[in-house]
């Protein structure tokens, strides 16, 4: 059971690494489409990034969850709770790193996506393992955290805050540009 447990998390950082990584880039592909927009990044803001991390992560927990069945009656839960500590570990790597040196460069703003990547699938792992958070309401409140995230990062593409964490730092827009 631990080796297929860590053969789907070593599965879903590959799988949400490299689908992240072309999410990246989606957006201008299509030509600027808005269904493209919903789901990757419209601009270069840390939030339109944190997608990155969701959307793949999403998709990738749906498959995960058919092909694991049962096994893991803490799977809802403990995704919930990984995916809102992978998307924030982005915001708060970044903002820690630039804070610090007082610029960023890219190098490292792409080792921050591979590090939350990372902290997510093995924060996920140790979790499952433990076999905590399997009451039914906490497999509710992790679906329904994974389902809100969803629809949060798609509403705030098109209806974007006017908060720092939204602000594109190369136009200083806010959302698609």
């Amino acid at each position: 059971m631990r080796r297929r447990l860590f053969f789907w998390e070593a599965a879903g950082a590959a799988f949400t690494s490299a689908a992240g990584t072309a999410l990246h880039f989606l957006y201008g592909w299509s030509g600027g489409m808005a269904p493209a927009a919903a789901f990757s990044a419209v601009n270069e803001s840390t939030w339109e990034h944190m997608k990155l991390l969701f959307f793949p992560l999403f998709l990738f927990t749906a498959v995960q969850a058919v092909c694991m069945g049962r096994g893991y009656p803490n799977f809802l839960a403990v995704r919930g709770l990984s995916a809102l500590a992978g998307t924030a570990l982005i915001p708060v790597l970044f903002y820690t790193y630039t804070g610090a040196l007082g610029f960023h460069v890219m190098w490292a703003d792409i080792g921050v996506f591979f590090l939350a990547v990372l902290g997510t699938f093995l924060l996920d792992g140790q979790l499952l393992r433990r076999v905590r958070f399997s009451q039914p309401w906490q497999q509710a409140a992790g679906l329904l955290a994974l389902w809100a995230l969803a629809i949060l990062f798609v509403w705030c593409t098109f209806h974007p805050p006017r908060l720092a964490l939204w602000r594109d730092p190369v136009t200083g827009g806010y959302g698609i540009v």
